[in-house]
């Protein structure tokens, strides 16, 4: 498979006056539905709206054209907001345009390396916990729209948060409370009265007109809109021009790092959930590059990170959209609504965006998911949630990588007390342990010769295992005949850690043969020139050949 192969180049030659209409459809719903959406996120991110509909745009144009699945919608996704949030509260916009663009010259990089199919390896208990983590911690930054209270600034901190709200719950709007309520009420029920039109849409369109009514013909004040807070400026966005520095770089990275690991996670988890309702596949490593190129680009123009949106990706699917057409209409109809309509999104409430957010963090909480995770094995739920607590506490960068740590840890135990090493002295069943067919029912070991059963991958979590047992032994045989026809691979501690006994056994002028070698591991050997330390005659194929090899020794 091409590492860079965009799913376009095919649909195309077999496209249709049929296709064209449904993806026409499909594109222009998706691009009203992305309308309120790339609005709230860039609000909730830290940033002005139209920053939000600038990456919506311009990433959803070039993540259609350039993308490895046909149906993705690439855009500003909540996932991204906490992160944002506090790169642009401790770097500044143009921190957050230099982080964007590194992620994305990595994402690029691991697309060209094939990368994307080990990203889905990530364990599914990170995944949940930092996806749980961030729609809590998106909750809390809404509480001071969805009730109007009024405080100058929240502060980042979560718990910090959560006390200044207590603090001036004296303060609540209860004009914006009731309208945040009736947002989230109208989201909710749409979804039995019409699977097309979301709820989203709805709600703004019908609070709008409310809060302008209010306001105009009730004379109703305090109900904040968009128009209160932000000057929006309806134009084709402008390129920028920043510097970057060494230092700024090496600042950055961490977050940069976190920004792509996120992109890719979420982006070919929405093109895997495509994959299966409209029974494609996607090209993982080309989503990849599509995805860099997408956020080294928008952050020139003003933009946020993106990814590939589950939500919209789904509204695309389900209004008849099958090619990458679909998402580059919704980018061309984003951009008219900006240019000709951008200017009446000053009268959407604050807090019907806000009601819109708390319904996009309770459906990224998953928490049916979370709670049936937490009757797994202790390990997955140490995992769980210490990268849910570490992201809603601290931030996403700590908890992804002591998540993935913690992971990585706890699997590597588990491996290691699968593998097993057996000492062996006297007789065995043949049945057990003889490869391939044979005469006897026993297989007779001579009296000055151990041989030690090694199952499982003789890695470092194993291989400080086998070297206990061999300082254990008390006896010196003379020939120790190391049997590792269950060993499916050999990492550079277990070559060590045989060097060492060949070197302790030379001492005590015992002699080391190795038996049932497979190919990877005879490969891993011939690397590191080993049979010149142990001899080419002591790697025997199978325990046979060793015992016979070992009773001439002998």
């Amino acid at each position: 498979m091409k590492f860079f192969d965009p799913k376009i180049v095919y649909t195309l030659k077999h496209y249709s006056k049929k296709q064209f209409y449904s993806d026409l459809m499909a594109g222009i719903i998706v691009g009203i539905v992305a309308l309120p959406l790339a609005i709230a996120f860039g609000i909730a991110s830290g940033v002005t709206p139209e920053k939000g509909l600038y990456t919506a745009i311009i990433a959803g144009f070039i993540v259609s054209l350039l993308g490895g699945s046909r149906v993705q919608i690439g855009g500003p996704t909540g996932a991204f907001i906490v992160i944002v949030y506090g790169v642009v509260q401790q770097y500044g916009i143009t921190g957050l345009a230099i982080a964007t663009m590194i992620a994305g010259l990595m994402l690029i990089a691991m697309g060209v390396m094939k990368l994307g199919t080990i990203i889905k390896f990530i364990p599914y208990p990170v995944v949940v916990g930092f996806t749980s983590g961030i729609a809590l911690t998106i909750f809390a930054t809404q509480i001071k729209d969805l009730f109007g209270l009024q405080i100058e600034k929240v502060p980042a901190d979560f718990i910090h948060k959560w006390v200044v709200y207590a603090q001036n719950i004296t303060s609540i709007n209860w004009w914006a409370t009731l309208i945040g309520v009736l947002s989230i009420v109208i989201i909710a029920i749409t979804p039995k009265f019409s699977k097309k039109i979301p709820g989203s849409l709805i709600a703004i369109i019908l609070m709008t007109i409310v809060v302008y009514v209010l306001k105009h013909s009730f004379g109703v004040q305090g109900i904040e809109t968009i128009g209160d807070r932000f000057s929006i400026n309806a134009a084709l966005p402008q390129a920028s021009k920043f510097s970057i520095d060494f230092d700024t770089v090496r600042t950055l990275l961490p977050v940069a790092f976190t920004i792509a690991m996120l992109g890719a996670i979420e982006s070919l988890l929405s093109a895997t959930v495509a994959d299966g309702v409209i029974g494609s596949r996607h090209n993982s490593n080309t989503e990849l590059i599509a995805q860099g190129v997408a956020n080294v680009i928008t952050p020139i123009f003003g933009g946020i990170p993106a990814t590939g949106a589950i939500a919209r990706t789904m509204t695309n699917i389900n209004n008849g959209g099958r090619t990458p057409v679909a998402g580059i209409i919704h980018a061309f109809v984003l951009l008219l609504i900006l240019l000709f309509l951008g200017n009446l999104t000053k009268h959407i409430p604050m807090a019907c965006l806000a009601g819109v957010l708390v319904i996009v963090a309770y459906n990224m909480s998953e928490w049916r998911t979370f709670k049936s995770l937490l009757r797994n094995t202790k390990s997955d739920v140490s995992v769980l949630l210490a990268t849910f607590f570490l992201t809603v506490i601290f931030d996403l960068t700590i908890a992804i990588e002591i998540g993935l740590l913690l992971a990585v840890v706890l699997f590597i135990h588990r491996i290691s007390e699968t593998s097993t090493i057996s000492v062996l002295e006297s007789e065995v069943e043949a049945a057990d342990y003889v490869e391939g067919a044979v005469d006897t029912d026993k297989l007779l070991i001579p009296k000055g010769v151990e041989v030690y059963e090694i199952e499982g991958p003789f890695f470092f979590g194993l291989a400080n295992k086998f070297e206990e047992i061999m300082k254990q032994m008390s006896d010196k045989p003379k020939v120790r005949i190391i049997r590792m026809r269950k060993v499916p691979f050999i990492d550079s501690t277990g070559v060590h850690n045989l060097e060492n006994l060949i070197k302790m056994c030379k001492k005590d002028k015992t002699q080391v043969l190795l038996s049932g070698v497979n190919d990877n591991v005879r490969k891993v050997l011939l690397q590191v020139e080993f049979e010149k330390k142990i001899g080419n005659e002591n790697i025997c194929s199978n325990i046979n050949e060793a015992l016979e090899r070992a009773t001439k020794l002998i």
